[in-house]
């Protein structure tokens, strides 16, 4: 746990009792800082005040205490109307800040690299944490990915810290200049939380706040917004600058083209992998991925060639687009995270013929937008609350479909029926377009008990594939 030790005998507030709000306490109250909480949220006041914290109704009480609240990134405190204990705070000249800003304040001697993006942050950050460990670097790996972050250990100099960061983080999160900055793309999202499209990139593009050379920053050039701040940071020269591309050469930068991974950071045009031996990164997509993940890493000093090692051997993403076991030649995936269809589009487009396990608790959209994909699926398997009104979409998309009801009927179907097709490339992919929780507890749960079908069929499993 990261030893706030400035904060001692001082109170602070904390404001938002999630994981990263408890964990933001407990830092706090082990550094010796006198420490207030509140939570809009009745439940987790009561549970705060069982772990004996002060529990502050930061609504009424007194502030001028206070020079600091430790905000949740997830509660607005501007657009699209801030909460009132913002409003209470900024009168009275408080600072809001979220907890990544305390561990910057805290380990000034450590490295940082900082990861955001629309899409694919969690993967490239994941990716990146893999690759630095492969390389006997010492690092710590979360932020926004699910790890909070003052329950990482003191880095130090030497150490870094790898951190996915949100649009909400970058607004709070003031002391940081990372050593590599990666922002990957931009397409519209949480736009009422920061006040329309303007605002959502400029928070983005904080990740490069005060950055000078040789620090660099990697930044995805596929879309236009992102390609607008390169060209600005480029015209500044304030530090060093590697574009990325999952869709062909960007001279000075790293890009995919023809199945490979293409280094041109040093002008030469290098190819440093083929593609194909990343298992765990198909699709556009994840070229995106790779060629950021791979700039991120070489700019943090690791050399390509353990670049390269590292990404042969990673997993993949806990429950998405994950790689479960082949059997036969029929690889089984799991891409339970995919929990509308924007996400499920990423994961068809990437497959070619599918055996889809799909259903749950439908989102409003249903499958709208995946009409496209449909002649790529061999056969659709449904399961849960939505099976009425898939049928009904697969029947107009003339996608031949049973329906199974559960999840582990739904898995022996599908690999029998793959199995005995022997198709080319074929996937058996779980990617439900659908919320859990008409069957199970989460997302999570649901990929544990597809692994664990899958992992319970017979037949022959290709060497390191079964999970």
């Amino acid at each position: 746990m990261i030893n706030l030790f400035y904060m001692e005998g001082l109170p602070v507030a904390v404001m938002g009792l999630g994981k990263s709000g408890l964990a933001t306490a407990e830092a706090l109250s082990e550094s010796g800082a006198e420490v207030w909480v509140w939570d809009d949220n009745a439940a987790s006041r009561a549970a705060a005040l069982d772990k004996g914290y002060k529990v502050v109704d930061l609504t009424t009480a007194d502030l001028s205490e206070l020079t600091t609240i430790v905000w949740s990134p997830g509660i607005p405190h501007t657009h699209p109307a801030p909460h009132p204990v913002a409003l209470r705070a900024r009168a009275a000249n408080i600072e809001l800040v979220c907890d990544i800003e305390l561990l910057a304040r805290s380990e000034r001697d450590s490295a940082y690299i900082g990861i955001t993006g629309t899409n694919g942050k969690s993967t490239t950050t994941t990716l990146i944490g893999h690759v630095m460990d492969a390389a006997g670097r010492r690092i710590a790996v979360g932020g926004n990915l699910g790890t909070p972050a003052l329950t990482f250990p003191s880095m130090g100099a030497g150490g870094s810290y790898v951190l996915e960061m949100s649009s909400y983080q970058l607004e709070l999160t003031y002391s940081i200049t990372f050593d590599v900055a990666v922002l990957l793309n931009i397409t519209p999202d949480h736009l009422a939380r920061h006040g329309g499209m303007d605002g959502y990139v400029a928070a983005k593009k904080l990740v490069f706040h005060r950055q000078t050379r040789p620090r660099t920053a990697v930044i995805g050039v596929d879309d236009p917004h992102c390609r607008a701040i390169y060209d600005e940071l480029k015209a500044k020269g304030d530090q060093v600058i590697w574009p990325v591309s999952a869709l062909g050469p960007v001279p000075g930068g790293v890009y995919a083209e023809g199945g490979w991974l293409i280094d041109d950071t040093q002008g030469d045009a290098e190819r440093v992998a083929d593609l194909a031996t990343f298992p765990a990164l198909l699709g556009t997509h994840n070229r995106q991925n790779a060629a950021a993940a791979y700039a991120a890493c070489k700019a943090a000093g690791v050399p390509a060639p353990a670049i390269v090692a590292a990404m042969t051997t990673f997993p993949g993403l806990a429950h998405r687009q994950q790689l479960v076991r082949t059997i036969d030649g029929v690889r089984f995936v799991n891409d339970s995270k995919a929990t509308n269809a924007d996400a499920t589009e990423k994961a068809l487009a990437t497959f070619d013929p599918i055996y889809w396990i799909l259903g749950g608790q439908a989102k409003e959209t249903g499958l709208d937008g995946l009409e496209a994909y449909a002649p790529r699926v061999r056969h659709a398997f449904l399961i849960g609350e939505a099976s009425d009104r898939f049928a009904a979409w697969l029947e107009a998309n003339k996608v031949p479909h049973t329906r199974c009801g559960t999840l582990d009927v739904a898995v022996n179907a599908s690999a029998e029926l793959a199995l005995a097709e022997a198709l080319p490339g074929a996937c058996v992919l779980l990617s439900p377009a659908c919320a859990s929780w008409d069957q199970f507890a989460n997302f999570e749960k649901r990929g544990e008990a597809f692994a664990d079908a899958v992992n319970r069929l017979e037949g022959n499993s290709e060497p390191g594939e079964r999970a």
